[in-house]
């Protein structure tokens, strides 16, 4: 697998906020976002064994497959070795592709709001859904996506304060008119972690 980097830090966005997470960065994607804040292309050629070895060197349980997008590496196999080695495996995925079935957990960023039909998710069911709001586009709520846990709007970062600020502002007004979203916000980004 190629593997962007593997670090231990909190998770900091949508339901899992605020935990003690390794996170595995698989390099690439299928997507070319506007608003990407990743540098996920480069990355060194590890084996599955490998991860599995640096992974396990952490106390916490919860292990993020992130990227890019993890669901063009990901496999059966390696979500069964972390589960040997007593770790909850989560997903954060753009949703164009299918995941093994052995994942414990799935987060659903969708971005076919901003790059249209070719982002169009096809999963039929997902933990909690993430959708990126700039304030502009009217978000879906994806009716025809079982989702088990929450509905989160998380503001893009543009990297300009004055139009985060509005971003978020816009988020929030959002979201009380529509309570069936929640706020996730960027906390790593607030506390200046990984």
């Amino acid at each position: 697998m190629k593997v962007n980097e593997i670090f231990y830090s909190l998770q900091g966005e949508g339901y899992h906020a605020g935990t003690a997470a390794v996170f595995v960065r698989l390099s690439g994607c299928n997507l070319q976002c506007p608003f990407c804040d990743t540098q996920h292309e480069s990355g060194s050629e590890m084996t599955e064994d490998e991860i599995v070895a640096e992974v396990a060197k952490y106390p916490a349980r919860l292990v993020v497959v992130t990227g890019g997008e993890p669901s063009l590496q990901l496999t059966r196999g390696f979500v069964n070795a972390l589960h040997d080695v007593d770790k909850m495996v989560a997903v954060e995925t753009n949703g164009t592709r299918r995941l093994p079935g052995n994942v414990d957990w799935i987060t659903l960023s969708p971005k076919d709001a901003y790059l249209g039909d070719k982002a169009k998710p096809v999963l039929n069911y997902v933990d909690e859904i993430k959708v990126v709001f700039d304030g502009e586009h009217e978000p879906s709520m994806y009716p025809g996506i079982m989702c088990t846990h929450a509905r989160f709007l998380q503001p893009c970062d543009t990297g300009d304060p004055v139009r985060n600020a509005e971003i978020v502002n816009a988020a929030i007004e959002y979201i009380k008119k529509d309570p069936r979203w929640k706020l996730s916000l960027q906390i790593h980004k607030i506390l200046n972690i990984r």
